[in-house]
C-alpha cells in the first residue's frame, strides 16, 4: 500500500512538515514523487518511519538515528527486539515509581511509615540498570563481576543523605568543569585540583573501595570512550579532557 504525505502524516501521528524535513536531511526519502512533486511513500518507508519514531522515543537525536538505520548491516528485527527490551525496562521503572508514589501518599495520609531509603530506591535502581546496559560489559571485563556487583549494591544501600550528596557532587563537578573550560584553566591550577578532589569524593561514595590507581583508570575512560566523553562534554567540549588531566595531575 502507498501513502501520500498527508495520509502518512495522519497514520504516524506526525506533521507533514516533519516528513518534509526528514526528506530534506535524507532521513526518510519518499518512494517516488508525482509529476507535480507530490511525495509518495511505500511499505519500506513506513517501516523506516516506525524505526525513526521508536528511536526518537528512546531519546536518540536524528543524526544518530540516521547513522543507525542506514548502516549496511542494520537488522530491523534485532532493532525491534532492542526496542522491546528498552520499553520493558521503562515499564519496570514506571511501575517502581508508581509504587513509590503510592507508598508516599499512604505515608502522607498516616497509613504507612516510609523509610528514606524507599523514597529513592526506584531512582537508584534505574541508574544501575542504565549503567549496566551502557557500560556493564566493559566494566565487568575490566574489574570483574564481584567488584561491579559490590559497586551496584553499595549504590542501592546509600542513605538519603548519601544519594543526594552524590547527585549534587556530580552536578557541581560538571558546572565547574564547564566554567573551567570557558576560562581556559590548566590541569595544574588550584581550581583543577579542587575539581579533581570533588570527583574523588563523588567516586568514593559509589566505589566499594577507593584507590588513586582506580581513579586514574576510570578517568582514562573519559577520553578513551566517547560515551563518557559526551557525558561530560554535553554542555561544552573539553570538559572530559580537563577532568582527566586534573585527575592525572593531582591524584
Amino acid at each position: 500500500m502507498e501513502y501520500g504525505i498527508k495520509d502518512l502524516s495522519k497514520l504516524a501521528g506526525i506533521s507533514t512538515r516533519a516528513l518534509r524535513y526528514y526528506d530534506e536531511i535524507g532521513l526518510l526519502k519518499p518512494l517516488k514523487a508525482t509529476a507535480t512533486g507530490y511525495r509518495i511513500y511505500g511499505q519500506a518507508q513506513v517501516a523506516i518511519l516506525q524505526q525513526i519514531l521508536f528511536y526518537k522515543e528512546r531519546g536518540f537525536d536524528l543524526k544518530t538515528i540516521q547513522k543507525i538505520i542506514y548502516e549496511k548491516d542494520f537488522d530491523m528485527l534485532k532493532a525491534m527486539e532492542e526496542h522491546l527490551l528498552e520499553l520493558e525496562k521503562q515499564k519496570a521503572y514506571t511501575q517502581a515509581l508508581i509504587q513509590t508514589v503510592k507508598k508516599t501518599i499512604q505515608c502522607m495520609k498516616g497509613g504507612y511509615e516510609m523509610s528514606d531509603k524507599e523514597k529513592f530506591q526506584a531512582f537508584k535502581e534505574k541508574m544501575i540498570r542504565e549503567n549496566e546496559a551502557d557500560y556493564g560489559e566493559e566494566a565487568r571485563n575490566k574489574y570483574g563481576d564481584l567488584q561491579v556487583d559490590k559497586a551496584n549494591q553499595k549504590m542501592l544501600n546509600l542513605s538519603k543523605e548519601q544519594w543526594l550528596k552524590w547527585k549534587s557532587l556530580d552536578e557541581e563537578i560538571r558546572k565547574r568543569l564547564s566554567a573551567g573550560v570557558q576560562s581556559a584553566i590548566q590541569a595544574d591550577s588550584e581550581e583543577a585540583k579542587q575539581i579533581a578532589m570533588l570527583h574523588k569524593e563523588w567516586l568514593s561514595i559509589s566505589l566499594p573501595e577507593y584507590s588513586a590507581n582506580t581513579h586514574k583508570c576510570i578517568a582514562a575512560m573519559y577520553l578513551a570512550d566517547e560515551r563518557f566523553t559526551s557525558y561530560y562534554d554535553r554542555d561544552i567540549s573539553g570538559c572530559a579532557k580537563l577532568l582527566h588531566d586534573a585527575i592525572a595531575r593531582w591524584m
